[in-house]
């Protein structure tokens, strides 16, 4: 004979007195998946704290985390994608761009503001994978050649924080062309004898990497960030052979010369301060020789 005899089938609670879980409420790691709130993810700067997996992070989280007390002054916001080339894939460019500025509240996929860091003035362009992963198409050279303006303007430095998939192939050529440009109105700067600070972020790719990105006084990276031409996959189909550990990730474009630094994110404030009072500190020292 049993124990006990079971009355009724099934949980017997009544709907009106089920809750349910929110969402958002919580978040796991992709890499190590170590599950926590998202307040706490959110208080430690979208970095895992078990792994140290630096999540993507919007320019509105970088403003936030590198101007002091407020998010800078943004500039040059209006400027907008035009479609000379009426390009169409899967739907017409034109409405892409509607469709993805409705869905993340961005013009396009770079934001560029002025402000003081460590009570020093600085203009920072950032760009926002939320777009189009973070393409490359004529607005994004626009902007950054209005933010160096900004920068001589100001007599201010200048960084960069790169995130990107690389060119964007519906402006085709015209986002290519964004390649010298961008690099043409980095050498105006230099001119003017004022310091650039490139950060690379993940992904940092393509047509990004092969222009501004990788053209700072200093490279920077956040750890274990993409940072390539071509991404793994296509390297690997292409040479037809395995690629070593941490192939073109930035540990390994560090070892092999192509960064200075690798820097958390709760460190980039004051690393990029130091290093800019350094540079200050060295085109002082020139002007009196």
């Amino acid at each position: 004979m049993g124990w006990f005899t079971r009355k009724k089938e099934g949980i017997s609670t009544s709907t009106a007195d089920k809750k349910e879980t929110p969402e958002g409420l919580w978040y796991k790691c992709p890499k190590c998946k170590a599950v926590i709130t998202t307040e706490e993810h959110k208080s430690n700067l979208h970095v895992c704290a078990v792994c140290n997996h630096h999540e993507r992070i919007s320019a509105s989280d970088y403003f936030e985390l590198l101007f002091d007390s407020t998010k800078g002054t943004e500039f040059a916001r209006g400027i907008t994608a035009a479609d000379p080339l009426e390009f169409k894939d899967t739907k017409n460019y034109v409405d892409r761009i509607k469709s993805v500025q409705e869905k993340t509240g961005l013009k396009d996929a770079i934001r560029v503001a002025h402000g003081k860091m460590d009570g020093d003035v600085i203009v920072i362009a950032a760009m926002d994978f939320r777009f189009i992963g973070g393409s490359m198409g004529s607005v994004v050279g626009e902007k950054i050649a209005r933010a160096i303006d900004k920068a001589i303007e100001l007599e201010a430095p200048l960084i960069i924080i790169s995130k990107s998939g690389g060119a964007r192939m519906m402006e085709a050529g015209l986002s290519l062309m964004q390649m010298a440009k961008t690099s043409a109105k980095l050498n105006q700067l230099s001119e003017a004898k004022l310091p650039y600070i490139s950060l690379l972020t993940d992904p940092t790719t393509g047509g990004v990497t092969a222009s501004f990105a990788m053209l700072g006084d200093v490279n920077i990276a956040e750890p274990n960030a993409l940072i390539a031409f071509a991404g793994p996959r296509v390297v690997k189909e292409t040479i037809g052979r395995d690629l070593p550990e941490g192939f073109q990730y930035s540990e390994f474009v560090l070892e092999h010369g192509f960064l200075d630094l690798i820097v958390d994110r709760k460190d980039l404030k004051s690393k990029m301060s130091q290093l800019l009072r350094m540079l200050k500190l060295e085109k002082a020292q020139k002007e009196e020789e």
